[in-house]
């Protein structure tokens, strides 16, 4: 019967078949709950901010094929959102997105300076603002003026030149003379020293050219110095040697010079050297430089050079306090507190130029020329420029000078005036017996130095040989041994003969026929005889 069969079906259809078609068409007719409620996961108002899918911005869900999230009718599966809700949750990512990214932009940027801010902090800022502008300006290199004062390009070129010889001098050019082993004396500074051998390259090679009657240029004589000395060889040292020994060589500019093929045009100038000798030293009836001649010259050169550190060490005495003047010719060595190796370099003289009438030089030149035709601003330049150029043509040499004296320290405070002046007076004295002190001075000091020592040790030999004179050479031989410096048998005589002049009551020295002994007093007190000859080396060391 109609009334016993499922609803819904259909004549001429199986019952099965057609009951279960027609349960799940009522079953998805029936109005299911909403998706908020059916759905597992918590409403999209509350999911967390998450990065915008490309893909769903830039492709939208097409109508035409059927997504995983949609049921075989086209209906949207629990737990999915619709493609309507997904745009509205990515406008509101990006949106969110957009105003933290403001935020963190806005903590990177520091705050402007409030107005009501410290005076201190204000000029702490305006301090290192200007260590900026200065640090940016060493390093762009603006010390000189370059653009203002319309110089050339050898202005700007002058720069780096200056800059580099501002720069501070290695380890081994500065404290030279405290590395060296010779014992102490008129020692000459690194750089005079390498002044000194240009000098004996440039005369050694000068030498052989002009024995051979060849024209001796600066780019021959250039090129020798450098493949003998390792060095570069300029221009400005020829200047140098010519300031020191102002006789040495005659400088001239001569053109019409082979070249053999040197790079250089038989009709440019070229500097020339020719040594100046004297009217008897000839062979075959030309000036000829001989071996002796060019050992003269170097010694000459050498002298010359101690004689100008002795003016600035002669500057440096005049400067202490209380002042010192030492007799030159009585100079054996340099002040203790004289540094050698800062005494200025030497000036070059100025070399002979080719002649160029057509072409200005220097600013005064250039101002005489242009005068009306440029610019008031570069006008006054050129003339500043000039001005500062004669007076630093006109200046003297600067000399080393000494510290000024500083003021009596606080330890000092309270002690007589007069006994400080009595005090640096004997002080003074002392360092200029030791400045005119001569090698044969100085070889009798160390010996008394010595003898204290060798006294004990003289004594013990006697002792020991229960006798009361020893031939010399036993004598000799024993100290030889004992002692603890190593001296040959020649330097212990002398030191025995010292004790004999100094002590003729404890040590006495006799010649028997070809024999010479050696009488010591055994007697006498060690000690006493020890502070004797202390007492004689002090005295000694302050004449």
């Amino acid at each position: 019967m109609e009334a016993e069969s499922p609803a819904g079906t259909r004549p001429g259809e199986p019952s099965g078949k057609s009951a279960r078609k027609r349960l799940e068409l009522q079953r998805d007719a029936e109005p299911g709950p909403p998706l908020a409620a059916t759905s597992p996961l918590p409403p999209a108002t509350a999911c967390p901010p998450m990065a915008p899918s490309l893909d769903l911005v830039t492709h939208p869900p097409a109508s035409t094929t059927q997504s995983p999230s949609q049921g075989q009718d086209g209906g949207t599966q629990p737990g999915t959102a619709p493609p309507g809700k997904t745009r509205r949750l990515q406008r509101e990512d990006l949106a969110g997105l957009r105003s933290r990214l403001q935020k963190v932009t806005a903590l990177t940027q520091l705050p402007p300076v409030p107005a009501g801010a410290s005076s201190d902090l204000r000029n702490h800022l305006e301090q290192v603002r200007q260590l900026e502008l200065r640090i940016r300006e060493k390093k762009a290199g603006h010390g000189t003026t370059s653009g203002d004062t319309g110089a050339s390009g050898d202005t700007r070129a002058a720069a780096p030149a200056a800059e580099a010889s501002s720069e501070k001098p290695p380890a081994y050019q500065r404290f030279h003379t405290l590395a060296q082993e010779l014992p102490p004396g008129l020692t000459l500074p690194y750089k005079f020293k390498v002044l000194a051998e240009m000098f004996r390259s440039v005369d050694t090679i000068a030498g052989m050219l002009f024995n051979r009657a060849e024209t001796i240029t600066f780019a021959k004589v250039k090129q020798g110095v450098q493949d003998m000395m390792r060095k570069q060889f300029e221009e400005r040292h020829v200047g140098q040697i010519k300031a020191v020994y102002p006789t040495s060589y005659r400088l001239r500019q001569e053109k019409n010079i082979p070249t053999f093929g040197s790079g250089v045009k038989k009709s440019e100038y070229q500097l020339t050297l020719e040594p100046v000798l004297g009217e008897e030293e000839k062979v075959d009836g030309r000036p000829h430089l001989s071996a002796s001649r060019l050992l003269e010259r170097r010694k000459e050169f050498n002298r010359n050079l101690v004689n100008i550190v002795k003016q600035h060490h002669k500057a440096f005495l005049a400067a202490l306090n209380p002042p010192m003047v030492v007799p030159e010719e009585r100079l054996t060595r340099w002040h203790p507190r004289f540094n050698v190796d800062e005494v200025p370099d030497i000036s070059p003289v100025e070399l002979p130029q080719p002649p160029r009438e057509d072409r200005l030089s220097t600013a005064q030149e250039v101002l005489s020329s242009a005068r009306g035709m440029l610019p008031p601003k570069m006008e006054k330049a050129l003339a500043n420029l000039a001005l500062r150029t004669a007076e630093a043509d006109a200046g003297e040499p600067a000399v080393s000078k000494a510290p000024s004296p500083a003021s009596t320290s606080s330890a000092l405070k309270g002690v007589s005036q007069a006994l400080l002046e009595r005090i640096r007076a004997k002080e003074a004295q002392k360092l200029q017996a030791l400045m005119t002190r001569d090698a044969g001075q100085e070889e009798r000091l160390a010996m008394l130095g010595r003898l204290p020592a060798m006294a004990r040790v003289l004594r013990n030999v006697f002792v020991a040989e229960k006798k009361l004179a020893l031939p010399m050479e036993v004598v000799c031989a024993r100290l030889a041994d004992s002692c603890d410096m190593q001296m040959p048998p020649g330097e212990m005589e002398k030191h025995l003969r010292l004790f004999a002049e100094l002590l003729p009551d404890w040590v006495g020295i006799h010649v028997l026929r070809t024999d010479t002994y050696i009488k010591l007093d055994k007697g006498k007190e060690l000690g006493l005889v020890t502070e004797r000859l202390t007492k004689a080396a002090k005295e000694a060391e302050a004449l």
